[in-house]
């Protein structure tokens, strides 16, 4: 297939009057339309052609949740992921009893060779977090860090990312254990200082989970997790940028303050994502959705119903900063955290996993 007359954008380089080659799922080719190629030819009439977005953390869309442990959910979710421009996503699970998560671990397995995206992994979103910051996880089934029980789901289905509150007993060791598994350690839920960060970033935690929700906040006398998130160079930080979970005012910051490489777009989003308001459940919570807002009957923040397209264009719009140094944040920084070298850029060899916005409708194109 011979994609041509696109702005392709890719993390350090656009041609705004390109072509792109794809042969076997593969990117063959690619350059200015002045050294274009005959071929079978789809003409992309100016819009833009992006590397497929990596969504690392998203629980679920379209009324299903990767922890109705079917492959009707899964399906829906991919389904409604792809709309969004997701070409490789992380089932994220919840804070649930052991076997809750075989279960779902086991239907990810099944379902994952023939998925219609890229799924290398799982995100495994508690259940080792502290009580005090549970959010919209359920407290009724957190637990300490238990090695052995991570190391039998990592044996059913591999976790890509863990997330989990490092200041909790046994949890530096877990970390240690992880990443000799090839696990990306995160920090979630968690009243960590910076010094119990710190430790655990020398144990091997290189994330830091829906960043500034649910973690310590920043204060001049003990900086906590948004300070280390802002301070040290080893954290990579995933950003919800629906206004919401961050306002306008501190992703504007991030953006001025954090490096591009360290930011990783996420949407977070839970089975209300592409539904109307209205209520549903959130691993065994009640919760609302109103305005687009999903909330637990408390006022807490339960997921968002973000579409990651969205918060891409979110990004944009309050940077001003060129799209090919923004792209970044949507895959190649995720497929470089987690070792996937054939992705998240447009390159000759690697996936043809890639997003076309149509430039017409999106006026910051």
């Amino acid at each position: 297939m011979l994609y041509t007359n696109a702005h392709l954008v890719s993390p350090g380089f656009e041609i705004e009057n390109g072509f792109l080659e794809v042969e076997d799922g593969l990117i063959k080719s690619l350059g200015p339309m002045s050294e274009v190629r005959e071929g079978k030819e789809v003409d992309l009439e100016g819009n833009a052609l992006l590397p497929g977005f990596i969504d690392l953390h998203a629980h679920g869309a379209g009324g299903a949740d990767v922890c109705d442990a079917s492959i009707e959910a899964l399906d829906t979710i991919a389904q409604k992921k792809i709309l969004e421009g997701v070409t490789t996503w992380l089932p994220t699970t919840l804070t649930l009893p052991h076997q809750q998560l075989v279960e779902v671990f086991e239907v990810v397995k099944e379902w994952a060779p023939s998925a219609p995206l890229s799924v290398p992994g799982i995100h495994l979103e508690g259940p080792f977090i502290n009580r005090e910051q549970v959010g919209a996880q359920n407290p009724e089934f957190v637990r300490l860090p238990d090695i052995e029980e991570l190391k039998a789901l990592h044996a059913i289905f591999p976790i890509s990312i863990i997330s989990l509150a490092p200041e909790l007993e046994g949890a530096i060791e877990l970390i240690t254990v992880a990443r000799k598994l090839g696990i990306v350690v995160s920090a979630a839920h968690s009243n960590a200082s910076h010094t119990e960060i710190s430790a655990a970033m020398s144990a091997g935690l290189t994330h830091l989970t829906h960043y500034a929700n649910a973690m310590t906040p920043l204060h001049h006398r003990e900086i906590g997790m948004v300070g280390a998130g802002l301070l040290e160079d080893g954290l990579k930080l995933e950003v919800i940028a629906d206004g919401i979970h961050s306002s306008d005012d501190f992703l504007r910051l991030l953006l001025k303050v954090v490096p591009l490489e360290r930011l990783m777009l996420i949407t977070d989003s839970m089975a209300a994502a592409w539904q109307g308001d209205g209520d549903c459940k959130l691993g065994g919570l009640d919760v609302t959705i109103q305005d687009g807002i999903a909330r637990l009957q408390d006022g807490t923040l339960a997921g968002s119903t973000l579409r990651f397209m969205d918060g891409f264009l979110r990004i944009a719009e309050l940077s001003g900063r060129a799209l090919h140094e923004l792209v970044a944040m949507t895959s190649f920084n995720q497929a470089k955290s987690l070792g996937l070298t054939d992705r998240g850029v447009l390159e000759v060899g690697k996936r043809a996993d890639l997003y076309v916005i149509e430039v017409a409708t999106e006026s910051t194109f």
